[in-house]
This record gives C-alpha cells, structure tokens and sequence, in this order.
C-alpha cells in the first residue's frame, strides 16, 4: 500500500484476488460472486493502460484523441479540500461543476500536475459511447451478453465518499492508481449516511471522512470497519463490486483514469428501488406509528413475502399487477402513478 495510506486502512483485511482466464471464465466469475474480488491485470492490454504507462501527458493525449468535440461536464475542487468532493459547511457542495470542452480540462491538469496549490478536477462517469469515437472499440471488456453502461472517470487526485449503487459494477484502472474501500451492504446502518435528496452525485454518501474520522460524532462507524475491506490497484487491475456494496473510491495518482461497467440482471423496464424508498418517506413516513405499523404489514404482505395468499383467491386474468409484472404491466403501472404524482 502507499505510504500515505491513512491510519484507519492499515488493519483492514484486503480484497480478495482471483485469476481468470478468457471471457467465459469471467462471465462464471461474475455470475456466481456474492461479494467483491479483484482481478490483477485483466485490462493491461489495452492501449489507454500502455499509454498511461509512458506518462500521464501519454494517456491525455491518446484520450484527447478520440474525444468528440462536445462540452464535458467537470467537478473542479477548492485547492483546500485535499482532493476529498463532498459538502461545504452550508448546504451546498465543495465544488464546482462546470461545462468545457475535453482539451481546456486536460490543458488545466497539465498546468496544475504538481503543483502544491492545485484545484481537484473530475470528470465522473462519462458515456464512453456519447463523448468518444473509438475509445471503447480499443479498451474495452468482453462481459457477453451482458448490456452495460460503459463510463469513464478522470481527474487530479480525489476522494469520493463512500456510496453504493444499483447496478453491479465491474471498475478497471486504466491510468494511475486508485484505493477501494469497501462494505457489505447492511453496513449501511453503520456509514452515517447523509442526505438523500441533495447529494454530491445523486447517491447518499458517508458523511465520516475516512482520512481523519471523528469517532466522538461517528461512533458506529467502528461497527462498519470490522467488516470493511481494502485494497490498492495498479493500472491494468480491476475490481468487481456487487450490486449495493458500498465503495469508498480515492484517486492516489497525479492523473487517474477509470473505466467502469454497470449492468443489472432484472429487466430494464423495472422501477428503481430508490424512487419507492422516496416516495415511502413522502407518503409513510410520518403518519401516527399505528398506521406506520399497518403499511409495514402491507409492505410484507405484497413486496417482500409476496406468497401464493396475494393472488390464489383472484382469477388469473384479474390479477393486474399483482402477477409477476412484464413490460406492459409495468408499463401501465408507471404511468398509473405518473398520473397520481401530477395530482
């Protein structure tokens, strides 16, 4: 690990490695994996992973090169945040988001690289298909028949709170090298979450700072660090985070590239949990704890336990969207509440 690996970090238990070996062999991997794993070299093929070897300018310019001349959306930190993009003291952001073209935000990196007094700048999870013309032909993992969401994530050294998402994520360092942190998805009781309706990136993060943590104001948090894991990786490694495990993500060289894949196994007309989640607090929430009480007993009854008693007393043809839903059926439904949200 780096020599400036914080404190917290040192006792941790590392990622577990595996080996793989052609595309099928990662596809069973990925099928029957139940927690996170890394995989040392599986893209150290690829051309953005040799042109980063040469130099950070090297794999600037091979990027530039197929950059389409469109403006790119950047987070640009305070020089004071120590590259950590998260909240201000008030209740907005520590950051700047701002709009240029792809060779103004490499020619600011390459004006701050070193400097001691340089703003964090990030482009997080860029469309590789929208923003490049044959970046992904050229570096790209074969995941079969898989339909992922293919991103590219760049910039000076970062800090990225802790956080989760929907999607299985299977993250490659193309460029420099980055530090995972990561935690079962109960721990999440364990984070001390912050909010979920304003939040740096669209998921709720850990409010604790992994660097310097206040135990005094985040006591539970040692509860999540008995069942964290970590690990450093070089260019060319990539990790493999399951669906809701929460990640801490710090970029620990002068330039870092990213390339990550997200793909769900449900079907893509499903809703996101997310939204129920939201809309639950709004319409649940705070009524009195006996009507509380019923609606958890409703949840049980036609989400979570979902049994053959929600539909054997209705006829078939009449079950609605109490069946099992298909796209026209969760068609309807979305609509159905589209129309009682407009209300």
């Amino acid at each position: 690990m780096a020599d400036a690996e914080p404190g917290i970090f040192a006792s941790m238990p590392r990622i577990r490695e595996i080996s793989v070996g052609d595309s099928a062999d990662l596809d069973a991997h990925l099928r029957e994996a139940t927690t996170p794993f890394i995989m040392r070299g599986l893209i150290a093929d690829w051309p953005m992973v040799q042109a980063g070897r040469r130099s950070s300018r090297a794999a600037r310019d091979y990027i530039q090169a197929h950059a389409r001349d469109l403006p790119f959306a950047v987070s640009v930190g305070t020089p004071d945040s120590g590259g950590r993009l998260f909240y201000d003291d008030a209740t907005g952001m520590n950051f700047q988001m701002l709009r240029a073209k792809l060779p103004e935000i490499f020619a600011r990196i390459d004006a701050n690289e070193g400097a001691a007094d340089a703003h964090a700048i990030y482009l997080a999870s860029i469309d590789l298909h929208q923003f490049f013309v044959g970046l992904h032909e050229a570096n790209h993992v074969d995941l079969g028949a898989r339909t992922p969401i293919a991103s590219i994530w760049m910039g000076t050294p970062t800090r990225i709170a802790a956080h989760n998402d929907v999607p299985d994520n299977l993250a490659c360092v193309a460029v420099g090298r980055r530090r995972f942190t990561v935690f079962p998805r109960e721990q999440f009781r364990y984070l001390y979450l912050g909010p979920v309706d304003n939040t740096p990136a669209g998921r709720a993060v850990s409010m604790v700072d992994f660097h310097n943590p206040d135990f005094a104001a985040h006591p539970r948090f040692r509860e999540a660090l008995k069942h964290g894991q970590v690990a450093e990786l070089e260019a060319g490694d990539a990790l493999y985070i399951p669906a809701m495990w929460w990640h801490h993500v710090e970029g620990l060289a002068a330039f870092n590239v990213l390339v990550n894949y997200w793909w769900r196994e449900t079907p893509r007309w499903l809703g996101q949990p997310q939204d129920a989640l939201n809309h639950a607090m709004l319409a649940i929430r705070d009524l009195p704890a006996d009507e509380k009480a019923h609606w958890r007993d409703m949840f049980e009854q036609y989400v979570f336990a979902n049994g053959p008693d929600v539909t054997d007393h209705i006829p078939e043809a009449a079950r609605g969207v109490l069946a099992p839903l298909t796209a026209d059926t969760a068609g309807r439904l979305r609509a159905f509440l589209l129309r009682a949200l407009s209300r």
